[in-house]
């Protein structure tokens, strides 16, 4: 099968009227969106290092506060283990001074909430 000679394409390196300005009008745009879309790419490549650094800054606050309540927990665990040793070795004088003490801190933390 043959083609017809009397095909109507021609390229357009033949043609240099008006698909030539054509061409050179979405050649124009388009580096225009190239070059916007450069910059926001900029933009988002700034974005994502500053959201890097902020997670960054933000783990290394919560493995400080890890250690913070790792030391609280020893320190609580402790605290309760002389509390019931001393609970065990009698002195029921101590169990009321502890119980009058730690009333005695409700009521001052009481009396700060209620000014406040």
């Amino acid at each position: 099968m043959r083609r017809n000679n009397n095909y109507p394409y021609q390229p357009l390196n033949q043609n240099p009227g008006p698909s030539r300005v054509a061409h050179d009008t979405l050649e124009d745009e388009n580096e225009k969106a190239a070059e916007e879309l450069k910059q926001k790419i900029g933009a988002l490549k700034s974005l994502t290092i500053d959201i890097g650094n902020e997670v960054r800054y933000q783990d290394k606050l919560l493995r400080g506060m890890d250690d913070d309540m790792d030391r609280t927990h020893g320190f609580l665990g402790n605290t309760m283990q002389r509390v019931i040793r001393l609970g065990k070795n009698g002195g029921s004088r101590h169990m009321c001074y502890m119980i009058l003490f730690v009333l005695f801190v409700f009521l001052i933390l009481y009396v700060v909430l209620k000014i406040k």
